[in-house]
């Protein structure tokens, strides 16, 4: 018997539609998921695909609300018999930061597969198709249960933690920093993971502060003001001025402290602030996922600085 998949859709640029033959000036999520999946030739021939339409928008307007519903429903979904996996499609501007919140909040071992497309399906060459089959693909194999969150796109197939969206433009713009593909990689997901959203309506509130040079530091003072926390995208490995360390010490709420560079781990053992929590090797939209659902249960600065160092 084919795998029974369930496509989870919330839009993007796979769900895109514009003048026909152009890449560029399309509206994303115009399509509904099964005109998606109905366009992919041999889908059907590898699984047997149920497709649910969770929303239908540009990713830039993600939240927090759609991510826990997501995760809801793949929870729910996860505990019928005959489900055999799951894929959702998603537009690639914040893709990273849905597929690594539901590497954290999904409480199953069967495969949970994202993807979605740099042109529009319109396009004289969508790649939309070929990047859903290898996701169906990858959710319908045995071999991926119990690896976490995976990111298919462009022939690869990423663990959702390392997975970044690193080009404007290319068609293999989602990919690692690190290298690595899926089945790497030590860090606790899914099953093992301590959160819960299933009592959740939203997600405490954390903004993420660009440090460059003569960068203000009434942001910092703002940003505390109106938030439950703070992620800090710094120069080099988590660096920034004196001005920005005198108004992050005076912070009330927790600091976490990541890189702009885009690759390489900043350091606990870094920090200037003493309240401040080093993101590791996770990037600055990341660390603001894995801060919002920390602080849900805590906000000690060891027990946050334990939870970076585990996730």
């Amino acid at each position: 018997m084919r795998p029974r998949i369930v496509l989870l859709a919330t839009g993007g640029t796979i769900a895109g539609t514009g003048e026909l033959g152009k890449d560029i000036g399309y509206q994303s999520g115009s399509l509904p998921a099964e005109k998606i999946a109905g366009v992919v030739p041999g889908l059907s021939d590898i699984a047997e695909i149920k497709t649910i339409q969770v929303c239908n928008l540009n990713s830039d307007d993600m939240t927090d609300s759609i991510w826990i519903d997501l995760a809801r429903r793949i929870n729910d979904l996860s505990r019928e018999p005959d489900t055999d996996g799951f894929v959702v499609t998603h537009g690639t501007d914040t893709l990273e930061e849905t597929a690594y919140f539901l590497n954290l909040t999904v409480k199953t071992e069967k495969p949970v597969v994202v993807t979605g497309a740099m042109r529009p399906a319109t396009s004289n060459a969508p790649d939309g198709p070929r990047n859903l089959y290898q996701a169906v693909e990858a959710a319908a194999s045995g071999a991926n249960r119990g690896k976490g969150v995976l990111v298919a796109f462009a022939g690869r197939l990423f663990p959702a933690r390392e997975a970044v969206k690193r080009h404007t433009a290319a068609l293999d713009a989602v990919a690692s920093c690190a290298g690595g593909e899926a089945g790497c990689g030590s860090r606790k997901h899914t099953t093992s993971t301590e959160f819960d959203v299933s009592g959740l309506k939203a997600l405490p509130k954390v903004p993420v502060l660009y440090f460059a040079v003569d960068a203000d530091p009434a942001l910092v003072k703002y940003a505390a003001s109106n938030s439950d926390g703070i992620v800090i995208a710094g120069a080099g490995a988590g660096e920034f001025s004196q001005a920005w360390r005198s108004a992050l010490e005076r912070c009330k709420v927790p600091v976490v402290v990541s890189s702009r560079t885009g690759c390489g781990p900043v350091l606990q053992e870094t920090m200037v602030c003493p309240n401040a929590v080093a993101a590791g090797t996770l990037q600055p939209a990341k660390a603001a996922v894995l801060l919002r659902l920390a602080l849900t249960r805590t906000r000690d600065t060891e027990e946050l600085i334990r939870i970076f160092d585990t996730y």
